[in-house]
């Protein structure tokens, strides 16, 4: 019983999720990752594709700032969900 639940685990954590990040000024993100990354890594993907600095974004979700050693999987960050993008 315990080692399928393991093999469950495994499997969730290596699928793709695409996260939406809008800046709300006009600018709406894209960025397919995976679940493991953290939020600093989806703020470098993010950085890739605005053109800005990945330590300037800051990424939010209501008043919840996400810190940058914590993974997406952590913060229950799913498929298919908004996040705010601010810059600072």
């Amino acid at each position: 019983m315990a080692w399928s639940l393991y093999v469950f685990n495994f499997r969730t954590s290596l699928t793709m999720i695409e996260v939406v990040c809008n800046d709300r000024l006009g600018k709406k993100v894209r960025v397919k990752c995976n679940s493991e990354d953290t939020i600093g890594d989806l703020k470098k993907l993010i950085a890739a594709q605005t053109g800005t600095r990945w330590d300037k974004i800051v990424l939010k979700k209501w008043y919840t700032i996400f810190k940058d050693h914590v993974s997406l999987g952590d913060y229950e960050i799913h498929d298919g969900m908004n996040l705010e993008l601010y810059y600072q």
